[in-house]
């Protein structure tokens, strides 16, 4: 008979400083001898956005590894499992932080991490380099999301990634974003021969920055209560077209999962002349539950 094995995990809210609200996350902290196969049906299981597990590091300069799953693939970089799996090694003793400073290998790379201390930890991570991809018919793309064309903000919608692709469309209010809605069939119209999966996400530009929200069916994610991996990447597409200042030191916030009852709040840092030198992205955490899953 098969010898039952246990691993231990960690849900902490992501992306909030009150418990039941911002991104849900799981965490397995001690993940090195769980397989592929198996982490994805962990994933399933919990059927939260993203499931995050920990394992050594096989790059140099990292301290530990981790692999993101959604319910239904694995993702080579997401913001919140970062930032909330952070918390959790810190929380734990688990990186030696230099300085404030570590590094964690994902898929996408090494990500850097941040930590501003304070009465609680303001958790920072580097977005990995920024990629724009082709633009996209507003008038389709209004048709996605279920709005009218006159929704959407003269900017074309466009396709950029920091690891994980997103077609970003600015609307011209939070009423426009409370009223999309995106489906499987719905992406399906915005495929082309040079996209395969993407996330959509829509916004509206606000005086603190952005509000915003994401859906992502095609990972088996009807709706993101908060997408750190695409926030950097809409801090790039707002600054290209002037929709925050571009100047250094530009700090503003993204406001999403409102729509869904799990507010979130995304803190953006700007390093350099229109983010040349970095975006940052930066969250707090709130631990809410621990356990054992036994198999």
């Amino acid at each position: 008979m098969k010898t039952k094995r246990s691993y231990r995990y960690r849900v902490v809210d992501v992306f909030t400083e009150r418990p039941l609200e911002g991104n849900a996350l799981a965490v397995f902290p001690d993940a090195g001898d769980i397989d592929d196969e198996t982490m994805q049906k962990i994933a399933r299981e919990f059927n939260l956005a993203e499931t995050s597990f920990v394992r050594p590091a096989s790059l140099p300069h990292c301290a530990l590894a981790l692999r993101i799953f959604t319910p239904t693939r694995e993702v080579p970089f997401a913001g919140h499992p970062t930032i909330g799996t952070s918390f959790v090694l810190l929380d734990e003793d688990r990186v030696c932080a230099d300085g404030d400073r570590f590094v964690l290998e994902e898929r996408v790379g090494r990500v850097k991490v941040r930590v501003e201390r304070g009465a609680r930890p303001l958790i920072w991570l580097t977005t990995p380099p920024i990629v724009f991809g082709p633009t996209y018919d507003p008038a389709v793309c209004a048709r996605a999301v279920g709005l009218d064309r006159s929704d959407l903000l003269d900017i074309a919608p466009q396709l950029v990634s920091a690891g994980v692709p997103a077609i970003f469309i600015a609307l011209r209010d939070q009423g426009a974003v409370d009223r999309a809605r995106v489906g499987v069939d719905d992406v399906a119209m915005l495929k082309t021969s040079e996209t395969d999966s993407f996330l959509v996400f829509v916004f509206a530009p606000t005086p603190a920055g952005a509000y915003s929200r994401m859906f992502a069916p095609e990972f088996g994610i009807i709706e993101d209560p908060a997408t750190g991996g695409a926030t950097g990447p809409l801090a790039a597409f707002m600054m290209r077209h002037d929709l925050v200042s571009g100047v250094a030191g530009t700090r503003f916030v993204s406001e999403q999962g409102t729509k869904m009852g799990r507010s979130s709040i995304l803190h953006v840092a700007v390093a350099g002349e229109s983010g040349a030198d970095g975006i940052e992205v930066g969250g707090y955490v709130t631990p809410l539950a621990e356990g054992t899953m036994t198999f």
